[in-house]
């Protein structure tokens, strides 16, 4: 079926219902970013394969609602459903529950799949749609025409995360959720995101693409804690570090079962949790709406883990340079298309120890592809890549021991001027924020207009996030700290992992990021307080033939060189033949 024959059949759905609008949010029972096939609803009914973003379905409109990072995208990915596209955060873009309430009669109902629902979201919507005359309800109709979405479901093994590695056991770290949760007054704390459920446990799975966490609940109380997991995917290893952790492990299925057992009890619940858990408990639980515990500490990196990313920050280094060097010297002699050069990386990260997999799908565009911030190039009519122009490649590994992702930006031909400006102007940012020191206590939003100031005094800006936080062999994209223009009052704190990728994008034309990792360090106490500086982790030589070396300050250029010569000492060991007199010479002092 086509997207609009899909619109088409849900419509039906809807007028037997008496539905007015419906609502497909990208989520899944555990509120993740990246989805398990059988709940990339959005995805399916659209066709819009971003990671953000919603669809709203009414009678005879139909809109997505996405960010920045996707407006070149989504019309493409759009075309011939009769889905609208909306820029949220644009001036002049509707509220999507006001434009809702603009487009159903007074009385109408709106429907939604409550468990691919946040709390948050059921909440708001049921505020404004009530104070319209408006009304609310649980109806998964996709149920109802998606009718093979657990066709691929299979069972991903379960496996333990060392303490070699993790740096903190089960035993400890449920020992500080459960202080936390005795500050806060809870007797009951549940855990459905799949990361913490997965930091907390010591423990990994396959069961989203690139993410290495599996399906499963954790409930924790004063002295019990509870897994709800496919017991089937649990090997003996994970067995036995459950049992040695004192934690019960139940099947999936029984877990809303089992929140029906709790009267009377103060729960510690985030209200990103789906809508579904809440109706689930009794009205005589209190609720304690609030970030999970454990998110903030799995974001703060102890010694082992920052030591693990460092490690493979010299792993995935000696990857890219091999990569960069086949790309650049083959590019125009041997057919490769976007998508084969994203498998071509893959198997330079597949080389090297204990590589997982990819930790996002490589981000490889072409010439005016690479406007598309976040382009997937699918392996039947991707771009032919020639030596004919610039490439944006922004990829990352899945290591035993920690998570990479980084972008480079390559000339294969002769760089215009224009671009190489708009690259420097972009690539000064970037060397900003690597220099910043700043006073505990700090924001991301208040470190944001460093990595743009020199984009900003000519005009031009980019719309995405600076820098999201990384996992350690996690998900690529972590809270809760963030690095970005909207106010997020959650402090930078020394072992904190993020990115830092400013960026700029020419519709139709190019695009340009440059990413490294980087870790927020203690540097020195002065009379004024204490303050820290980022660490840079990310072990790759940057193209310096699309710069304009002469926009860059003296400063800016010894960072370059400086860099540059820490790559040296790190990767030049590992690198062999033409790889390592190319390396050495892109590298050169300029």
């Amino acid at each position: 079926m086509t997207s609009k024959e899909k619109v088409a059949q849900l419509r039906e759905k809807m007028a037997e219902n008496n539905i007015d609008a419906f609502i497909v949010y990208s989520a899944d029972p555990h509120m993740s970013e990246y989805l398990p096939k059988e709940w990339q609803e959005r995805a399916w009914l659209s066709g819009f394969t971003g990671s953000a973003g919603f669809v709203v379905i009414t009678k005879n409109n139909a809109g997505l609602w996405t960010d920045g990072r996707y407006f070149v995208q989504a019309p493409i990915e759009l075309e011939d459903s009769g889905i609208d596209l909306f820029k949220d955060g644009m001036e002049g873009t509707p509220n999507y529950i006001d434009w809702i309430i603009s487009e159903i009669p007074d009385g109408g109902t709106v429907a939604v799949n409550a468990i691919a629902t946040s709390n948050a979201n059921w909440e708001l919507l049921t505020e404004k749609l009530e104070a319209k005359n408006r009304k609310l309800v649980d109806l998964p109709l996709l149920k109802e025409i998606w009718k093979d979405r657990n066709s691929g479901a299979v069972k991903n093994p379960v496996f333990v995360h060392p303490i070699e590695r993790a740096g903190k056991s089960v035993n400890d770290k449920l020992i500080d959720i459960r202080n936390k949760m005795e500050e806060m007054g809870a007797s009951v704390h549940i855990i459905s995101s799949l990361d913490d459920v997965a930091w907390t446990l010591n423990l990994r799975g396959s069961d989203v693409q690139s993410n290495p966490v599996f399906l499963g609940y954790l409930i924790l109380t004063k002295n019990d804690a509870k897994l709800f997991v496919n017991l089937e995917k649990l090997d003996v290893e994970a067995r036995k570090q459950m049992d040695d952790s004192c934690v019960k492990m139940l099947p999936y299925d029984q877990f809303y079962d089992e929140l029906t057992n709790f009267n009377n009890e103060t729960v510690l619940i985030s209200p990103n949790s789906n809508q579904s858990i809440f109706e689930a408990l009794k009205e005589s639980n209190t609720f304690i709406k609030a970030a999970v515990p454990g998110n903030l500490m799995k974001a703060i990196k102890n010694k082992t883990e920052l030591e693990g990313f460092r490690t493979v920050m010299q792993r995935d280094g000696v990857a890219m340079v091999k990569f960069l060097y086949w790309l650049t010297h083959q590019a125009g002699k041997e057919a490769m298309t976007e998508y084969s050069i994203g498998e071509k990386l893959r198997g330079f990260r597949a080389e090297g120890k204990n590589f997982v997999g990819e930790s996002f799908g490589s981000i490889v565009g072409f010439r005016e592809n690479g406007a598309i911030m976040h382009y997937s190039a699918k392996s039947e009519g991707s771009k032919e890549v020639t030596n004919q122009d610039t490439i944006l490649v922004d990829s990352g590994g899945q290591y035993l021991e920690g998570t990479t992702d980084i972008t480079r930006t390559f000339a294969l031909g002769t760089a215009s001027e224009e671009f190489k400006t708009d690259c420097t102007l972009a690539f000064k940012g970037m060397i900003q924020l690597s220099m910043v020191k700043f006073p505990k206590g700090t924001r991301g939003v208040q470190l944001d207009a460093f990595a743009r100031m020199a984009l900003w005094k000519e005009g031009k800006d980019y719309n995405h996030g600076t820098g999201h936080g990384v996992g350690s062999f996690m998900n690529v994209h972590e809270g809760p700290q963030n690095i970005r223009k909207d106010m997020n009052f959650q402090e930078l704190i020394p072992g904190m992992v993020l990115s830092n990728e400013p960026g700029f994008y020419y519709d139709y034309h190019y695009g340009i990021r440059h990413e490294n990792l980087i870790a927020v360090r203690e540097v020195e106490t002065t009379d004024y307080g204490i303050f820290y500086d980022f660490e840079t982790l990310t072990i790759c030589p940057f193209d310096r033939n699309v710069l304009n070396i002469s926009l860059m300050t003296q400063p800016e250029k010894d960072w370059l060189n400086n860099y540059h010569s820490w790559c040296k000492e790190k990767l030049e060991k590992d690198l062999e033949g033409d790889v390592k007199a190319w390396f050495l010479d892109i590298i050169k002092p300029i």
